[in-house]
């Protein structure tokens, strides 16, 4: 699959990761100068066109792409504390003078001549025609319409709220959680969790060092048998961050406040507008409708977890006081290690994280139609950092490159994602500029006596995130505005949610799950063991889902914005997921990045996308074979090459031959359709 390359990326292509402070804070000030003559040239024009003042404008936002995105990713990646400040920094900076822009009276009367001009709109494409109506838009939304004061109160809270959102996200990536147990403490956890662990003797007494990153929150929060230690490690991990709970709080009012400005009831009815649920009721209706589904299937493996949960109670002569959010993951794993006999830690020796990414993106050459080749010695931002080029399978041709930084370490951002660095886009010379993505996770590190060892969730998460990284490699726009993710944010996760299920096909998983020692390809048994298990507890996971999907909604769909983020939160969670939280003061949405990230009143979008991921992969995929080169290509052309340059509609109806419909949904996660 993936040859080692030792000559130069295409030329070309390599963008530059190696800035300091100085570097920085140069870039800004040149972007800014850059964006100033272009927008003081088109506010010029005594005859607007389509040509003089819509193609500047994006052709702007064309060559800005690649220089913003690398400033500013770098706050979530880099090792040194200077260059994540300047990062950061550039970012509010940069935000600022964008929200300032888009508050241009002179800008906005030049790109709505253009828009009022009928007769040249109709004779555009229809990516310019909707280039044209997309920036219309935004300008309105930017309260142009408004009267001065007013217009200058939205751009006061414009600013005000990308500030708080650069340090909602700051403060969570760099204070992890960090609790110290005994050996005897973690009973449950394998061999392999303690060795090269950091110890620190606590009163005489050698413990262990465990924080609340991934690959040590999620095998204490499922094998550790005691409670008080999955006790204190959630607990801990609920009480990061105090400092963010004002900043949402106060993003919460500051919303409302816009939405009303620009005549919105709440910030909910403002948001969806532009999304493929266009109000709060069609949320609120899929949220409550699948909540009453879940209920159902979530009271029946409750019984399950009650039922285990007592018999341990009993066992050590204590009495049983209920479930609570830490039993979730410890009592579902019993469960499957009990009716499917899946043990997480046999599962994880046929998962050797080399092995499972050369598979992965065999799945995905194969699919897509491409040719990956892995960079010697890469210019990457650290040494754990891949990179590849991707080229056309069947022919000489570039088509991008893409990055893969898979390890955790301190002040690294703590989560999965994809950054979408460069947007590919038509150049005036009648090329295409070649897209770079840059997926960011943390998955195990090797240890002294095994090599990096995923989970199967790893896996399937590998799956999802690299979905995201060809969204943005095999798309083709003429305009950046529109390339890879840029689609509906109700639409945006269905393409990589799909590839996941390639993660729970037999065949796929015995073309790259080996054991790490022995190179066994994995046991059917335990192929068909792992695919059994697959929904169960299905209902509960669901419902934390909708939970997250009714907080986000109950805190923006408010027209009075008097509400308590932390006690919503709360409150909500132990109502909906159907667990206690425990007598502690805990403040969890205080980590609760999407909703200072982009994903304010949009967390609904995560199912109400699996209604789509669900039925491309059951009408097309499942039918006409995973394996099936035309069925990929077809995906590639119709779901991932057009981005946003068409509403996902039409990309899902080309697919699907058919406007899409919830019964494959319903049925993958154990509930059927009506």
């Amino acid at each position: 699959m993936t040859a080692v390359n030792s000559r130069p990326p295409a030329k070309g292509t390599v963008l530059n990761f190696a800035l300091n402070a100085e570097d920085i804070s140069a870039s800004v000030d040149k972007i800014i100068a850059e964006a100033k003559a272009t927008f003081d040239a088109v506010a010029a024009q005594t005859k607007p066109t389509f040509e003089s003042v819509i193609a500047p404008l994006a052709t702007r936002e064309n060559k800005r792409s690649a220089e913003y995105a690398v400033i500013t990713f770098l706050q979530n990646v880099s090792t040194d504390k200077s260059v994540r400040d300047a990062s950061t920094e550039a970012e509010e900076k940069l935000d600022a003078f964008e929200i300032e822009s888009m508050m241009r009276e002179d800008l906005y009367k030049v790109v709505h001549a253009v828009y009022e001009n009928k007769k040249e709109l109709e004779a555009l494409d229809d990516e310019d025609r909707r280039l044209v109506k997309k920036l219309e838009l935004q300008f309105q939304r930017s309260g142009l319409a408004l009267a001065s004061d007013k217009r200058e109160r939205l751009g006061e809270i414009r600013k005000r709220l990308s500030e708080l959102g650069i340090k909602f996200s700051r403060n969570v990536n760099e204070n992890d959680g960090r609790k110290t147990f005994t050996r005897e403490e973690l009973a449950g956890l394998p061999d392999s969790f303690f060795e090269g662990r950091e110890t620190e003797v606590v009163d005489g007494v050698e413990k262990f060092v465990v924080t609340t990153k991934y690959p040590d929150m999620v095998p204490v929060m499922e094998l550790a048998h005691h409670e008080t230690t999955r006790q204190q490690l959630a607990v801990a991990n609920e009480q990061r961050c105090p400092e963010n709970v004002p900043l949402m709080q106060e993003a919460i009012g500051l919303r409302l406040e816009a939405a009303r400005l620009l005549g919105y009831k709440t910030h909910a009815e403002y948001v969806l507008v532009e999304k493929m649920a266009d109000s709060p009721k069609s949320v609120m209706d899929f949220e409550e409708d699948l909540r009453s589904k879940l209920n159902v299937l979530a009271k029946r493996e409750l019984k399950e977890f009650e039922e285990r949960k007592r018999a341990d109670k009993s066992v050590l002569g204590k009495p049983y006081e209920g479930l609570y959010t830490w039993d979730f993951r410890y009592y579902a794993n019993q469960i499957k290690e009990r009716k499917h006999k899946i043990s997480s830690e046999e599962v994880k020796q046929y998962f050797p994280m080399k092995q499972v990414t050369r598979g992965i993106l065999d799945v995905y050459q194969s699919m897509l139609g491409l040719r990956f080749v892995k960079v010697a010695d890469p210019p990457v931002w650290h040494p754990d950092v891949e990179m590849y080029e991707v080229w056309e399978a069947h022919e000489d041709v570039f088509v991008g490159h893409f990055y893969l930084d898979l390890f955790p370490r301190d002040a690294k951002y703590n989560h999965a994602a994809v950054w979408p660095i460069r947007p590919g886009y038509a150049k005036p010379d009648g090329t295409h500029e070649f897209p770079v993505a840059a997926m960011v996770a943390n998955f195990p590190k090797p240890t002294p006596s095994a090599p990096a060892l995923m989970t199967h969730d790893d896996a399937v998460t590998l799956l999802h995130e690299l979905g995201h990284v060809f969204h943005s490699i095999c798309s083709q726009t003429k305009w950046a505005r529109f390339h890879g993710t840029q689609t509906e944010g109700d639409f945006v996760e269905a393409p990589s949610q799909m590839l996941e299920n390639w993660g729970w096909e037999p065949s796929v998983l015995r073309r790259f799950a080996v054991h790490h020692s022995s190179g066994e390809p994995i046991p059917e048994d335990l192929v068909k063991r792992l695919v059994a298990a697959k929904n169960e507890g299905a209902g509960l996971f669901n419902l934390r889902q909708v939970f997250f999907g009714l907080f986000d909604m109950a805190i923006h769909d408010t027209a009075d914005g008097k509400v308590d983020a932390k006690a919503i939160y709360n409150q909500l969670r132990q109502d909906v997921s159907l667990f206690k939280n425990g007598s502690d003061d805990t403040w969890g949405m205080a980590t609760f990045g999407h909703m200072m990230g982009g994903y304010d009143a949009g967390y609904y979008g995560y199912l109400w996308s699996e209604v789509f991921s669900a039925d491309m992969y059951a009408s097309r995929f499942l039918k006409e074979g995973v394996n099936n080169p035309k069925t990929g290509m077809d995906y590639r052309r119709e779901i991932l090459r057009p981005g946003g340059s068409r509403d996902a509609s039409v990309s899902l109806h080309r697919f699907l031959g058919r406007d899409p419909n919830n019964k494959a949904f319903l049925k993958s996660i154990g509930l059927d359709a009506e």
